[in-house]
């Protein structure tokens, strides 16, 4: 399954929330992610641009828009960025199927 990494923002109005009512978030991404056939496989609150780091595997692509559709839908949420991680063993077969057609492909400008 294709692992996604997503960084977020946390608004005022949940952060309050959160500091009147301590919760652990961790719990309802999970149910979230297994609602789409996925799984919460890392849950952290992060210093910097960030208030939380997220790492979850989901079927697939429409499976986590569908995911962050939700998450993003109320007004706890005032960015997120989500990207798609591609294990080491992939990026290995990519390079080499680069290598083969890469003969085949004209850089822009180059004639």
């Amino acid at each position: 399954m294709p692992i996604f990494i997503i960084q977020g923002r946390y608004s005022h109005h949940a952060i309050e929330g959160m500091v009147a009512r301590s919760e652990d978030r961790a719990p309802a991404l999970a149910k979230l992610m297994e609602s789409v056939g996925g799984r919460l496989l890392a849950y952290y609150v992060t210093f910097g641009e960030s208030d939380f780091h997220v790492t979850v595997e989901a079927p697939d692509e429409r499976a986590m828009l569908a995911a962050l559709a939700v998450a993003g839908s109320g007004q706890s949420i005032n960015s997120l960025s989500t990207t798609l991680a591609v294990p080491s063993s992939d990026a290995v077969k990519a390079f080499a199927k680069a290598k083969s057609i890469a003969s085949g492909f004209k850089a822009a400008g180059t004639g």
